[in-house]
């Protein structure tokens, strides 16, 4: 039973205008199933920058004002997101600049400087990234483009969901990667408020939990950072969900479930043997966690999140 809709969760309405918005510019991607699982894989990883991350920065920087967009675009992230952003605003004619932690892969940041943004490296630990754009942003005017934590990323995320409702009517059950919040939020939000039936999953690494932990206690939980990195999910090291995704998982979602980092070696494995794609450790987890369950798979869908890994990286995984 979905309770009665908040103002403060994002509208179906509103992803609906998200998806008129970013059509020009995304990739209405495909549901590859997997043989002879049968799982379906939601192929973001097929989006221009390789990542879902697109929608909601596309969706987030064209709902600024041109004045906004003239000050130039500033967004912290450990890759998908700073690609995202970085491209978004190329394709805009937008100055970006992109706060990336120290350890993220080389490949992720190589490609931010591709698409021509200012990078600036911190350190992981701690606030460090949020600490240092939100300085850059007072310091220089620039419109913080949050990863997660905000409507219009929800919104553009969402478009997920509608793409996936139309694709696979016979869809019982989705499972979704989460970090921040905002790529479920939006898929649960555009999915529930249209089939309620269908049941949302969220998939999280075991060294970064926080997401888990949050649902079983029904308040937001905090990890530190050095707990998290232990995890190949690079993509997957925030500490702590976002305020405005969580009201949403709190709302739409039904279980948040954990796999181990040997479920998430595997699952790259499978989806490049049974699928032909190549998935990285982050886009892979929702996959690994759907492949865990016993029983038929053929109404079911992964989002196949992202395929940024580093080649060296999935070399390994894969020859293991």
């Amino acid at each position: 039973m979905i309770p009665a809709l908040s103002r403060d969760l994002v509208s179906l309405d509103a992803i609906r205008d998200a998806a008129e918005r970013i059509a020009p510019f995304v990739a209405r991607t495909p549901v590859v199933p997997m043989v002879p699982s049968g799982l379906g894989l939601k192929a973001e990883s097929l989006q221009p920058v390789g990542a879902f991350k697109i929608r909601g920065a596309f969706n987030a920087i064209l709902s600024l004002t041109e004045k906004d967009r003239r000050h130039g675009v500033i967004a912290h992230s450990s890759g998908n997101h700073a690609q995202a952003v970085a491209y978004a605003a190329q394709r805009l004619g937008i100055k970006a600049v992109i706060v990336i932690p120290d350890n993220a892969p080389l490949v992720k940041v190589e490609a931010t400087r591709r698409w021509g943004a200012e990078v600036h490296l911190v350190d992981f630990h701690g606030n460090t990234r949020y600490d240092t754009c939100a300085a850059l942003a007072r310091e220089y005017g620039y419109v913080v483009i949050e990863p997660f934590n905000a409507e219009a990323i929800i919104a553009g995320t969402g478009t997920i969901g509608l793409e996936l409702l139309a694709q696979r009517p016979n869809l019982t059950a989705v499972y979704v990667p989460v970090s921040g919040g905002g790529l479920i939020s939006g898929v649960a939000a555009a999915i529930k408020q249209k089939r309620s039936d269908v049941r949302v999953i969220g998939v999280e690494p075991e060294c970064a939990n926080d997401a888990a932990q949050s649902f079983r206690a029904g308040r937001l939980v905090h990890i530190s950072p050095e707990e998290t990195v232990r995890t190949i999910a690079d993509g997957l090291r925030v500490s702590q969900l976002g305020a405005i995704p969580w009201r949403h998982i709190r709302t739409y979602v039904d279980d948040v479930v954990t796999v181990t980092e040997h479920q998430i070696r595997d699952a790259v494995r499978r989806i490049a043997a049974e699928a032909r794609l190549v998935a990285e450790p982050s886009g892979a987890t929702a996959a690994a966690a759907a492949l865990a369950v016993d029983g038929y798979l053929n109404e079911s869908v992964a989002i196949l999140s992202g395929g940024n890994v580093d080649p060296k990286l999935y070399a390994q995984i894969i020859g293991a």
